[in-house]
């Protein structure tokens, strides 16, 4: 596989995570506090976001993005692990050896 290959599986598989309405999210105290209606905001937004490019995306792997929702500055970002989720992935384009998850957070929880 090319690294070219290697970042766009990573990518694609960084995609599916964000559209599995049963994915893996983690959420810090400040976005557990918002009211609900700005919780579904926030989860719409990162969900559907899609329009990634060199600035916003520099490595290509579709796993960071801030953002506004309501006001609220937001930041998501999606880790690589191993099985145990006790170390990193040792190949994120791997989802058989990978678990993902997407981390949301306020702004200044960061």
């Amino acid at each position: 596989m090319t690294e070219a290959e290697h970042v766009a599986a990573i990518a694609a598989l960084n995609d599916a995570l964000r559209a599995d309405p049963g994915a893996r999210w983690m959420l810090t105290p400040g976005v557990r506090a918002m009211p609900f209606a700005k919780q579904a905001v926030a989860f719409a937004l990162v969900s559907a976001f899609c329009v990634f490019n060199a600035d916003n995306d520099p490595h290509g792997e579709r796993d960071f993005r801030a953002f506004e929702a309501d006001g609220q500055r937001l930041l998501w970002k999606i880790d690589y692990y191993d099985l145990d989720m006790t170390l990193a992935s040792p190949d994120p384009a791997d989802p058989a050896v990978t678990k993902r998850v997407l981390t949301l957070m306020l702004a200044e929880e960061y």
